[in-house]
Order: structure tokens, then C-alpha cells, then sequence
């Protein structure tokens, strides 16, 4: 589904560049769960961007079901990105002034045709994720585990073929982070859809199907 072969990327840095990627390659195949670690500053976010098409690598070629992401351009890019893939961060980033049930569908607004099928949709995982009660209360009136559930349906809403979460529990107490990472890959099971988790959690990382390490910009066995 994924195939990232030679991905470099670097940045400046004072009067050097600082290379993050270095050759770095990983295969991901539909429904698989995997999860990247490594200290701060290592790349694991820079990956994930380049992943979730947010940044381009330097160099490298990066597939996506067959769509060459290195040749798509800045128009083709975010319609990709919002059909086939899902983010969840480590805040929820949801919309302070909509409802719960006006941000899960933010991402179903460019497919019009398909809003019947998103409302829908989007009425099944806010009950499957215990917060259907909730959906016309805003942020500041939800927990933090509720509004990181209310990101996960969010991500989900268009059928993406691949879940991107960088530090999905890192503002979460430990009771809510089990039942966020429980969620996501009861999801993943159910939809078959492919999650790979950024994360500074060994716990977290351990519930994944397989686990790498970035080191010196490459991933290796966890």
C-alpha cells in the first residue's frame, strides 16, 4: 500500500544542514499497525509529515496505492491527502467555535456528493466511540479523551486507507490513553484501514503489530 524507498531530507541549521531522513525505506501493507520511536529531534514527525504528504523529502520516491507522492504538486496534494489518508495529533486541533458533530465532517465538506454517506458515517463511529450524546456540545464543554475520540472519528470520517498518529496519547492520563490506543485498533481491525503511531510510549508501541526505531535517520527493528 505504502513503499518509501531511499527518503532523505535535511534542513539548516546555523551554517550546516542537519539531515533527519537518511536513505531511510519502510513498506507498510493495508490494515498493518506499526509504530515508530526514537528520542526527540530524531525525525519521527518529520517522517509522519512526509508520509501524510505535509512536507516532501528531498530525495527518495514515496507510493502511496500507486500515486508517486514526489510528483503530485501543491494543488493535487491536499485532496490526496484528504480522501485517502487521516491524521490524529497529540492535541486534537478541534475547531474551538463548531460542535462536536461540525468537526468530525470538517473533512467531508470538499465531497459533496458524498455529505448523506459522511453524516451517516459519522453518526456510527460517534456512537461506536461512546460520544454520540455529546455532538452538539464544543470543545471547551468535552474532556480531553472526548475530544481525542471526537479526532479519531474526525480522521475516519472519509475511509482512509492509512491512520497517521503522532504522540495520540501524550496529553491523555493513563486511563485514557488505554482506551484511545484500544479504540484505534479495535478500528483498524473492523475497517482495515493501515495505522502507523509516532510515539514516545513503549506501552503504546508494544500494541502494535510491529515497532521501529529511528536511529541516525534510518528505521531499524524496536
Amino acid at each position: 500500500m505504502l513503499q518509501l524507498q531511499s527518503i532523505t531530507k535535511s534542513y539548516p541549521s546555523g551554517s550546516t544542514v542537519r539531515t533527519v531522513l537518511d536513505g531511510l525505506s519502510l513498506d507498510v501493507e493495508k490494515g498493518e499497525t506499526l509504530a515508530i520511536v526514537g528520542p526527540s529531534g530524531s525525525g519521527k514527525t518529520t517522517l509522519l509529515n512526509i508520509i501524510g504528504t505535509l512536507d516532501k523529502a528531498d530525495s527518495g520516491t514515496a507510493v502511496f496505492e500507486g500515486a508517486n507522492l514526489m510528483e503530485m504538486n501543491s494543488n493535487e496534494l491536499p485532496g490526496f491527502r484528504n480522501r485517502k489518508i487521516g491524521m490524529v495529533f497529540q492535541l486534537h486541533h478541534l475547531l474551538p467555535q463548531c460542535t462536536l458533530w461540525e468537526n468530525v465532517l470538517v473533512p467531508a465538506i470538499p465531497l459533496k456528493s458524498k455529505n448523506n454517506e459522511a453524516e451517516q458515517r459519522a453518526e456510527e463511529l460517534l456512537k461506536r466511540t461512546g460520544i454520540w450524546e455529546q455532538r452538539f456540545q464544543k470543545p471547551a464543554e468535552l474532556s480531553g479523551g472526548e475530544c481525542q475520540r471526537a479526532a479519531v472519528v474526525r480522521a475516519l470520517i472519509n475511509r482512509p486507507s492509512l491512520i497517521l498518529a503522532d504522540e495520540p496519547t501524550g496529553a491523555l492520563d493513563h486511563e485514557n490513553a488505554e482506551l484511545l490506543t484500544n479504540l484505534l485498533l479495535e478500528l483498524n481491525k473492523e475497517l482495515n484501514t493501515a495505522l502507523i503511531v509516532v510515539t514516545h510510549s513503549m506501552e503504546l508501541a508494544l500494541k502494535m503489530g510491529k515497532v521501529y526505531k529511528l536511529v541516525d535517520g534510518k528505521l531499524v527493528d524496536g
